[in-house]
């Protein structure tokens, strides 16, 4: 009996009814397919591109790597101040919303502003930092005009990016996920329509390949934008914080204090965090072209996959967000333990479909077998850690859900930059170790961090309205 009374407590703590899942999957599908067209996208780009040769494929790979890391600073910039909206929203404060919504719209376009200056000023250095590896003069050559190509054209899509962001964000954390999807759909679709035209020149255009899938990207981009501007003011009824809301572009001095506290070390988080990532990855690429085209193979297909837990983690924030703005603490917590149970278990399924893929997705790309080889090992071992990947991100939004962002911060990018970057320094610099297990004891370091993160979010440090006082 007293084996029985054990097991029903776990069960009451960890799975919930199917009311529970029905409300989880209510916000996480649509983020799901959302980030699984843009990532979609990116996949189709790759192979596209994969299709024509090594080098351009590499050329925008490594350039994508460069966008990766302003993309999650736009992340971070709206994330920061998106926990003061799920809680504002909680409370049914549309002003707070909108003062929330203005604040990151100025960070956005200050962060955009100094990435196109970066870009244009130091683009080609950044992307040679990639070209230190193994490879004839010729290919590396190549590798550089064609990801300088691809850069020139991406960065006029920046601008349409970050206001989908600042707006789709808003829109998921008072509870809309459905529009974003949509106009993510249809950017999709004319993304497709136009790689296909301008990548291989049908219907009478040239063939620009690696400038045709970067031009294709920025018009779906605009398209995008087009779409959540509009139907967001036009359904203002149904998102009151629209109303009224370019009246001023002032945000209270008050207010901005609380988000900089708040938000300030998730937007280092990310910029340092997605930097960690390009330096891994520059860790990576000296040992050789085949290495930078084989890894982004694998970035390119795990991404696709990645998009269970991100969404799943983004309901964390959003659902436990607003039950700590209103003040229920309980139900948070109890909410919190079955969403992050729920994400490992998803993904513990999805690292079984990327094992049964590994060996079949690299054959789509024109590249030599070598790079093949290497894309389907780190396909295999993506997959293994994707239990620990699920829980980590959960664990992270859970934290930050509560306004915990000093404690992310260092849970997040301090270890990358303390613990993995010099592990992968370290081993592809001075050891003779194959790449393949080089990028295993990256991965497996993360068992520290997952360590830590039970401990926290168990301890139930971010159990806190941040939006009360």
């Amino acid at each position: 009996m007293e084996g029985i009374r054990k097991k029903v407590p776990f069960m009451a703590k960890f799975f919930g009814d199917k009311k529970f899942y029905k409300m989880v999957l209510a916000i996480a599908v649509p983020i799901m397919i959302q980030n699984g067209i843009t990532n979609f996208v990116s996949l189709l780009d790759n192979i596209m591109i994969g299709r024509i040769g090594t080098e351009q494929m590499s050329g925008a790979a490594i350039v994508n790597q460069l966008l990766f890391v302003y993309n999650l600073c736009i992340f971070g910039g709206v994330s920061g101040a998106g926990i003061f909206t799920a809680q504002y929203f909680g409370q049914k404060d549309h002003e707070g919303v909108r003062q929330t919504f203005r604040y990151k719209l100025w960070l956005a376009v200050i962060l955009t502003a100094a990435t196109i200056a970066l870009f244009l000023g130091a683009g080609e250095p950044l992307i040679q930092m990639y070209l230190q590896g193994d490879g004839t003069t010729k290919e590396i050559a190549d590798t550089l005009v064609y990801g300088k190509q691809y850069l020139q054209i991406m960065l006029i899509g920046l601008p349409a990016f970050m206001m989908v962001q600042v707006y789709a964000s808003t829109l998921r954390e008072c509870g809309e996920t459905l529009l974003p999807m949509k106009a993510g759909v249809t950017a999709v679709l004319v993304n497709l329509l136009f790689n296909y035209i301008l990548i291989y020149g049908k219907f009478g255009f040239p063939a620009l390949g690696v400038r045709g899938a970067a031009i294709a990207t920025v018009i779906s981009r605009y398209v995008e934008i087009m779409i959540v501007v509009f139907w967001t003011h036009r359904h203002s009824e149904k998102n009151p914080f629209a109303k009224g809301l370019y009246r001023t572009l002032k945000v209270p001095l008050n207010l901005t204090k609380k988000i900089l506290i708040k938000g300030t070390p998730l937007l280092l988080n990310e910029t340092l965090w997605a930097s960690a990532m390009a330096m891994l990855a520059q860790c990576y690429s000296v040992r050789g072209l085949n290495v930078v085209a084989g890894m982004n193979i694998s970035n390119t297909i795990n991404n696709v996959f990645n998009i269970v837990f991100i969404a799943l983690g983004d309901s964390v924030a959003i659902v436990v967000g607003q039950l700590l703005g209103a003040g229920k603490m309980k139900e948070a917590r109890d909410t919190d333990n079955k969403m992050i149970m729920f994400s490992v278990l998803c993904c513990t399924g999805v690292a079984v479909v990327m094992l049964v893929l590994a060996p079949v997705f690299p054959m789509l790309y024109n590249t030599n077998e070598q790079a093949r080889e290497l894309a389907k090992y780190f396909i295999m071992v993506t997959a293994i850690f994707m239990p620990q990947n699920a829980f980590l991100h959960a664990a992270y939004f859970t934290l930050r859900s509560g306004g915990k962002t000093i404690i992310t911060f260092l849970f997040d990018s301090v270890f990358i930059w303390v613990v993995s970057v010099p592990v992968a320094f370290i081993l592809s610099r001075y050891t003779g170790l194959p790449v393949v297990a080089i990028y295993i004891f990256v991965q497996a370091a993360d068992m520290i961090k997952c360590i830590i993160g039970f401990v926290l979010v168990k301890k139930g440090v971010w159990l806190q309205n941040i939006v009360s006082s």
